[in-house]
């Protein structure tokens, strides 16, 4: 079978197993790996037997980005546990006064969303949404769009979330590179969604209703509500375990580049506290220890942490899964088949990938595993060295990708009509719209610094 047959085959096995099976992503990826493998010519024995080649594809991911999940899952279950989210809302409400209450939503999920998943983050907002509701009558919309805003460029765009971090290790990009392209492309295209969030407001003013319950109150809202501001860790202490990654991971990407600056000493401390598997484990320690003095004692840490890793290990899975596709499709002669594509593109590799990751979003639903599969497919483009651009704006235009197209077939679509009350209606010309505008405005940005700041 060609090439282009085998992708072919490939996309069917996802998407199909997706909507029409319902199965667990971990066991379509997987699937549609040794099925890839299985149709790959095995010419003079050049390649291992099947099985252990997508068995090699699933170690090396695991290798390379196991630890990272893990951590970051650790760091933001006890962030969240701690109460250290909900005294990052509080600053930036009092940063930024009550009046722009969508305003601190915005950007605390922004925030957040660096650490924790996208539908976490909704779920920790939300009742302040709903708070700001009952202080003024007004805008209850706008709240709730803002923290979709927010929060999910960060889940597609900033590791160590699984996506962009998936994302940038399929095409050799370091980790800083990405949170640095990753969070200005997120932000403009935020301030974006923001903007659609206004108008939509404005149109379509909504009032808050208990998801399937009409006015009455929700039972689960009770458990959502924030702590009291009383209770709360310091601000310091809240940022700590986000930015002290972000910061190791810069600086140890500044020693590579500019070794000079550093004395010996220095250096050998920066690369060590700065490859990344370490700063995350350190800003986990942070979390962890945020927890214990926040009143948790010893039981909520050991409570806490079972509960993360328990849900990094299904996230690890499904991203060495994808993985598994992704080397098995390289083998399959994707490469060959993409020279043509590659030749004289240029920065059209940009859209192409974009396009791609749409695509297969709009077909299956997860945005995670739209990521996935478009990596797997535009890796062999993206490594072959041959474009004026570094790889990190494909990566980028991936994540702006798997935002276009969120509806019924999309779990997130579903969390957020139900949770603040909207119908599929409102939903779909909220929600749905104002991410395509982000995805879109994404797109534009990625193409812009990529002719203007090429990074080669």
């Amino acid at each position: 079978m060609t090439p282009l047959g085998i992708l072919i085959v490939a996309l069917v096995v996802v998407v199909g197993g997706v909507l029409a099976l319902r199965l667990h992503p971990f066991l379509i990826l997987i699937i549609a790996a040794f099925v890839v493998a299985l149709l790959t010519p095995n010419v003079n024995g050049a390649l291992a037997a099947p099985g252990q080649r997508v068995a090699e594809g699933f170690g090396k991911t695991a290798l390379d980005i196991g630890v990272v999940i893990a951590m970051a899952s650790i760091l933001g279950t006890c962030l969240s546990a701690a109460g250290g989210a909900q005294r990052i809302v509080v600053s930036i409400q009092h940063l930024v006064g009550e009046r722009r209450t969508p305003l601190a939503l915005l950007l605390a999920g922004f925030v957040l969303g660096i650490p924790m998943f996208a539908e976490t983050v909704f779920y920790l907002l939300l009742p302040l949404a709903r708070a700001a509701w009952d202080r003024t009558g007004r805008h209850y919309l706008l709240c709730v769009l803002a923290i979709v805003a927010g929060a999910t460029m960060t889940h597609s765009l900033v590791p160590p979330t699984p996506g962009p971090l998936f994302v940038a290790d399929a095409f050799n990009v370091d980790m800083a590179t990405m949170i640095g392209v990753g969070s200005i492309v997120g932000l403009i295209a935020a301030l974006a969604g923001y903007a659609y969030a206004c108008w939509a407001d404005r149109r379509w003013p909504l009032q808050p209703k208990r998801a399937g319950h009409g006015d009455e109150q929700n039972p689960s809202d009770e458990a959502l509500l924030p702590a009291a501001p009383a209770t709360l860790p310091p601000l310091w202490a809240a940022l700590l375990p986000i930015l002290l990654p972000v910061v190791l991971i810069s600086l140890e990407s500044v020693s590579q580049s500019t070794p000079a600056i550093f004395s010996p000493t220095a250096l050998s401390a920066i690369r060590l506290v700065g490859e990344k598997n370490v700063a995350l484990s350190l800003a986990a320690m942070a979390a962890i220890l945020v927890l214990y003095r926040a009143g948790g004692g010893m039981p909520a840490v050991r409570r806490t942490i079972a509960e993360a890793v328990t849900e990094a290990g299904g996230i690890i899975l499904v991203i060495a899964a994808g993985g598994a596709l992704g080397g098995a499709l390289r083998q399959a002669g994707l490469a060959q088949l993409s020279a043509g594509l590659a030749t004289g593109a240029g920065i059209a590799i940009i859209p192409i990938a974009w396009l791609v990751t749409a695509i297969i979003r709009m077909a299956q639903g997860s945005a995670t595993v739209a990521m996935i599969t478009a990596a797997g497919v535009m890796a062999p483009i993206v490594l072959d060295g041959s474009h004026a651009f570094h790889p990190v704006y494909v990566a980028v235009a991936i994540g702006c990708g798997s935002k276009i197209g969120m509806w019924m077939n999309d779990s997130g679509f579903w969390v957020i009509s139900r949770m603040s009350g909207m119908s599929e209606t409102q939903t779909l010309r909220s929600a749905s719209v104002m991410v395509l505008v982000e995805g879109t405005v994404g797109l534009a940005v990625t193409i812009a610094l990529a002719a203007v700041m090429p990074l080669r």
